[in-house]
């Protein structure tokens, strides 16, 4: 096969290049400003590299005037609570959606399909008032309870279990396996970069979840990291742009840092969890 020529490639090189500078600035943006002064980031030249290095002050001032190590901590465990929930019940589920033959198999499909029209505000005002009445507002419990079957977990992993051959599963049972050990030994395993592309879709989006913390919190302790950088808003030095940037780098690093580390499996999972109808 003969390779592709370099000039083949620059213009899809530089359209992607130009969309990756367009997605990056904001970021590129907010490190800047977290290393300058307030009165050097309003400037009305755009320099990226402060004239004043501001940063020891910033970030000291993002990790003392809250405790956003805390955030961090409470953003780890809700998340990671969050996922295992999350695929515990996706996976067999998708199993049995994909790979067993049940009466109104494809009807219980469809509700899946229909639950992820539904938006996560809809829900929001039940859940509260149902904690609200078991007194477990303000606890991790009201903060993971509500996330722990995810429909879209359900259709990514069918997705990608209609992709496996029959025969592995097949084979399994001639072993003597039964079908709980086929789904975590056998089936998962088989499917492991969409159970990385749908950790990190789950973990960014409830790292960065504002909305459900603002209900359900009500104390400084139990705060996320989103939730918490309103609170370090709030504070007496929250309007200082400089430290809110730093804290706003603070709790988006982890998941940048996750992302670079799983960008392979994710890009292989999110290709193919989709193909099989």
């Amino acid at each position: 096969m003969t390779p592709r020529p370099l000039l083949a490639d620059l213009p899809r090189l530089a359209l992607l290049t130009l969309a990756a500078l367009v997605v990056l600035s904001p970021y590129a943006f907010m490190l800047s400003a977290s290393l300058k002064p307030g009165g050097e980031i309003f400037q009305s030249s755009l320099t990226l590299w402060p004239h004043r290095f501001h940063g020891w002050e910033n970030y000291r001032k993002a990790l003392t005037q809250v405790p956003l190590l805390r955030f961090l901590l409470n953003g780890t465990l809700v998340c990671a609570v969050i996922l295992a929930l999350q695929v515990l019940f996706a996976v067999p589920c998708a199993y049995a959606l994909a790979k067993l033959r049940w009466r109104g198999r494809e009807v219980v499909f469809a509700l899946v399909l229909l639950g992820l029209l539904i938006p996560a505000h809809v829900p929001a005002l039940p859940l509260y008032v149902a904690l609200g009445k078991m007194g477990l507002l303000d606890s991790y419990t009201a903060l993971t309870a509500p996330f722990a079957i995810s429909v879209f977990a359900i259709f990514m992993f069918r997705q990608a279990f209609k992709s496996i051959p029959d025969e592995l599963i097949q084979a399994a049972r001639l072993d003597g396996m039964g079908e709980g050990g086929i789904v975590w030994r056998v089936i998962l395993p088989n499917a492991w970069p969409t159970a990385t592309a749908f950790a990190t879709f789950s973990v960014v989006a409830h790292w960065n979840d504002l909305f459900w913390p603002l209900v359900a919190v009500q104390t400084q302790a139990m705060a996320t990291p989103a939730l918490g950088v309103l609170f370090f808003r709030a504070e007496e030095g929250g309007n200082d742009t400089g430290a809110l940037m730093a804290a706003c780098v603070i709790t988006t690093l982890p998941m940048v840092a996750a992302f670079l580390a799983a960008q392979r499996r994710f890009i292989q999972g999110v290709a193919t969890a989709g193909l099989k109808g």
